[in-house]
């Protein structure tokens, strides 16, 4: 009969971590898609426009922040592919809260990357669609429509993976505050 309550008592846990498994994995593989594909619009994203009679391009790397916003987005998904690595290595070992601490930072640390290069990205795209009165910027996107549609999509693409890392990252923590010190 102690066997019988034994098993009960274990399956429940074993259950949760199937299911904290199954999350962390659709949360990493989609973070770590939509990073990709963002920044594959972004660096693709280029357009040839003719104002007043003289040909204008507009592209990401012009610049310097749309060129860090792909970079970031290229670096938060390979490490995002990195940390799908890790969450299975961390699942065969049992649970530990240490590894989930290691998860917790490397979140954390891909999170401000990523939602610094969509601050950047925002910034720059705000003055191109609105420009600035006061500094003499005129508005751009009348213009190049494409090339800020295309950086709009990419840059909520960032923004969607922004939320799924916050996501990972309380999870992470709430996994790992069960460390003893």
């Amino acid at each position: 009969m102690a066997s019988i309550e034994a098993k009960i008592q274990q399956n429940p846990p074993q259950k949760t971590q199937n299911v904290f498994l199954g999350t962390q994995i659709f949360m990493r593989t989609f973070t770590m898609t939509a990073t990709l594909a963002a920044t594959w619009v972004t660096v693709t994203n280029k357009q040839t426009a003719q104002i007043v009679g003289i040909e204008f391009d507009a592209r990401y790397n012009y610049s310097p922040a749309f060129t860090f916003f792909a970079y970031a987005n290229a670096v938060v998904s390979a490490f995002s592919l990195l940390s799908l690595f890790l969450v299975f290595l961390f699942h065969r070992k049992g649970s530990n809260p240490t590894n989930y601490f290691i998860l917790f930072l490397h979140d954390l640390l891909v999170l401000c990357l990523l939602l610094a290069g969509c601050s950047a990205a925002t910034a720059i795209g705000y003055v191109g669609q609105y420009g600035n009165s006061h500094s003499g910027w005129a508005p751009i996107c009348d213009h190049f429509g494409k090339f800020c549609k295309r950086g709009t999509n990419s840059v909520v693409l960032s923004y969607l993976s922004v939320i799924f890392l916050l996501m990972l990252t309380i999870s992470s923590a709430t996994k790992s505050r069960q460390i003893l010190v």
